[in-house]
C-alpha cells in the first residue's frame, strides 16, 4: 500500500511527539540524563583541576571545569540521543513497535520519527548546560550560539541514529547497556572530551583523531569561544569540524534506515 509523503511525514512526527511526551512524563529520566552529566562535571573538575596545566583551549584561564565544560555538553547529548533509544527495545517487548511496522507507515518515516525524537531530547538538554557557561567564564557571542546549537543538533542526530542502530537488533536492555559501556563511553573518552589530544600518547592521538565525535567536540569549542584566535589556533578549522559531523551524521542515519529496512530475528518477537 503507498503512503503519499504527507501520511509519512504526520507518521514521523506522531513518533516524535510520543518520545518527547514519554520523557517528560518519566522524571527519572529527566533527572538522570540531565543530572548526571553535571555531578561527573563538577567532580571530575574539582578533583583534576589543580593537575590541569591549561592552554589555548580554555582561552588561556588553564581552568579544568572550563575546559571539561564542552566535554559534559557532549556527555549530555550522548546519554540523552543513546538512553532515548533504549525506548525501541521497550516498545517491542511492549508490542508497540510490531503493530508500528505491519501498519502501512514506511520504515524510514518510523527512523525519522524516532532518531527525531531523541535529537530534540538531547539538543534541549543540552542547551540547557550551555546556559551555564558563565559560570566557568565562557560568555557567548550571538554568532558563537548560534554555531554551537548548530553543532549540537548535528551531534543529537547522528547519536541518535547510532543508537537506533543499535537497539534496533537488540532484544534485552542489559545487553543495551554493555554496548553503551564497551563502545560508547570509549568513544566519548577518545574524543578530548577529558584531556587536550596533544598531551596524549602517540596511538592515542591516532585514534583521537579518526573519532567522529572529536570533530563535533571541537566544532562546539569553536562555537564556544567563536572569535577567540586563541582557541581557534589550537583546534581544526570549522569547515573540517562541519563536514566531519554531518558526514558522521548521515553515515548513522544511512546505516539506521539500512538496518530497519531489513528483518531481523527481533521484528517476529
Amino acid at each position: 500500500m503507498d503512503v503519499r509523503p504527507s501520511s509519512a511525514a504526520l507518521a514521523a512526527w506522531a513518533l516524535c511527539r510520543r518520545e518527547l511526551v514519554r520523557f517528560v512524563r518519566q522524571r527519572h529520566r529527566v533527572i538522570g540524563a540531565f543530572a548526571t552529566p553535571i555531578v561527573f562535571w563538577v567532580l571530575i573538575g574539582a578533583g583534576m583541576g589543580h593537575s590541569f596545566s591549561g592552554g589555548p583551549m580554555t582561552a588561556g584561564r588553564g581552568d579544568f571545569l572550563e575546559f571539561f565544560f564542552p566535554g559534559t555538553i557532549l556527555m549530555i547529548l550522548l546519554f540523552t540521543a543513546i538512553f532515548s533509544t533504549i525506548s525501541i527495545i521497550e516498545d517491542r517487548k511492549e508490542g508497540f513497535l510490531q503493530g508500528v511496522l505491519v501498519s502501512p507507515v514506511p520504515r524510514g518515516a518510523v527512523v525519522l520519527g524516532m532518531v527525531m525524537g531523541a535529537t530534540l531530547l538531547a539538543f534541549v538538554q543540552g542547551l540547557i548546560f550551555v546556559l551555564l557557561g558563565p559560570l566557568v567564564g565562557i560568555h557567548l557571542s550571538a554568532a558563537g550560539f548560534v554555531a554551537t546549537c548548530g553543532m549540537m543538533l548535528v551531534i543529537s542526530f547522528a547519536l541518535s541514529a547510532l543508537g537506533f542502530a543499535i537497539a534496533w537488533r537488540m532484544t534485552s536492555t542489559q545487553g543495551f547497556h554493555a554496548i553503551m559501556n564497551l563502545f560508547l563511553l570509549p568513544l566519548w573518552f577518545l574524543s578530548g572530551a577529558l584531556f587536550p589530544p596533544d598531551k596524549s600518547l602517540g596511538p592515542m592521538k591516532w585514534v583521537i583523531g579518526i573519532n567522529p565525535l572529536t570533530y563535533g567536540l571541537d566544532g562546539i569549542r569553536r562555537g564556544l569561544y567563536w572569535g577567540n584566535p586563541a582557541t581557534g589556533a589550537a583546534l581544526p578549522s570549522w569547515t573540517i569540524c562541519v563536514g566531519v559531523s554531518v558526514a558522521f551524521a548521515i553515515a548513522m542515519y544511512a546505516a539506521a534506515s539500512a538496518i530497519a529496512a531489513g528483518r531481523t530475528k527481533a521484528d517476529l518477537e
